[in-house]
């Protein structure tokens, strides 16, 4: 479901291949982007799919987890736009897709009239750990916040706020990006745009937890996962980035499935589009506390994360000692230093003309996965 959303997103507006592990990319534009688009540059970077690439390594490796608190009080100096991110995480801890704004000693995700909204995505990679985010949603018909973890393979782990119900907190995980409509579950939370919430996510390789406030309110052990059919356990087990996001989950042309869910089409005549130009969720703090296991899984000995089979399983990741970072918008894991003269530009197949089809795609996945 996520490809052919992918699919009707982007087919208007662009002629590159779209990818997935039945159809990956070819050579001359390696890396299967996690929107589905083949291409170079960033398209290796956070959300690189190594089963719809060209080679498994043509995904650069990704920035291993380290132990961090961060405040939202100088977003500007704790992120930087996914247009000139080349991988070195330790220059930003976020990359940034569409318009933050600071406020007092917190960030505005925003989501303006007829835009795709924002993300907020993590340069490291968890392995497994706890992260907390202090958070207020968005609200309003057909505006969706999310709180989640997501993997390269489309391992998922949710945290989902729609703006017409602000009692509840939607949670929900996905293996491998496979829909199963048992794995939500919600937990009733006190007005969550008016008051401040420490959403949690404890994950180990048998359990996740979700808490908000200190207090758990679910669990899921993966030994009550195992899919006879894959003959694999349904469990999310791979390195994943963390992501912050608001999205138009009732803009008119999405699924109409998409936008029951989120309550609606969407008003932008709403008072804080009114009053602001946007709509908004508010982020005060992230913290990740890497789950720092001596041997694999969860290990974040090394630099970075990489594929060594397609099966994209946790007994398949490798930490590793290599280079996360690109030598330009024009290099791949497969040619890392590629234009590494300082010179290079982000060209338009790696990311320039289709960057807000790309940012809808990104945003809307975790939903449509579940709701289309």
């Amino acid at each position: 479901m996520l490809r052919s959303l992918a699919a009707a997103l982007l087919s208007a507006g662009t002629a590159l291949a779209l990818c997935s592990p039945a159809n990956p990319c070819p050579e001359s534009s390696p890396c299967c982007s996690q929107y589905g688009e083949c291409g170079i540059g960033a398209y290796c970077l956070g959300g690189c799919d190594p089963r719809g690439s060209f080679k498994l390594d043509a995904c650069a490796p990704a920035p291993v987890c380290s132990d961090k608190k961060i405040k939202f009080d100088k977003i500007d100096k704790t992120s930087v736009n996914i247009l000139k991110y080349l991988g070195d995480a330790s220059k930003a801890d976020w990359m940034v897709q569409g318009e933050v704004v600071q406020y007092n000693d917190y960030a505005l995700m925003t989501m303006a009239k007829d835009t795709p909204g924002t993300v907020l995505a993590s340069t490291e990679y968890m392995w497994y750990g706890n992260v907390k985010a202090t958070m207020k949603t968005s609200r309003g018909r057909g505006v969706v916040t999310a709180f989640i973890l997501l993997s390269d393979v489309k391992d998922e782990i949710d945290y989902e706020w729609v703006g017409v119900d602000l009692g509840t907190s939607q949670t929900n995980y996905y293996f491998q990006g496979i829909t199963n409509y048992g794995n939500s579950g919600n937990i009733s939370t006190d007005d969550t745009f008016g008051s401040w919430h420490e959403y949690e996510i404890r994950w180990t390789p048998d359990k996740i937890e979700w808490l908000v406030d200190g207090k758990p309110h679910r669990s899921k052990e993966r030994k009550d996962t195992w899919n006879k059919t894959a003959n694999a356990w349904a469990f999310p087990q791979t390195p994943a980035r963390v992501q912050l996001s608001i999205w138009p989950g009732g803009k008119a042309s999405n699924a109409p499935g998409t936008i029951n869910w989120a309550g609606g089409v969407i008003s932008w005549d709403h008072p804080d589009v009114k009053n602001n130009g946007y709509y908004y969720a508010a982020v005060k703090s992230v913290e990740i506390e890497c789950y720092n296991a001596k041997n694999a899984p969860g290990t974040n000995k090394g630099k970075s994360y990489i594929y060594t089979d397609a099966t994209a399983t946790n007994d398949t990741v490798k930490d590793t000692d290599k280079s996360t970072i690109l030598g330009s918008f024009d290099a791949t894991g497969l040619n890392m230093d590629l234009g590494n003269d300082g010179k290079s530009k982000p060209s338009g197949q790696s990311s320039g003309s289709h960057t807000q089809a790309s940012i809808l795609a990104i945003i809307i996945a975790g939903a449509a996965l579940f709701w289309l």
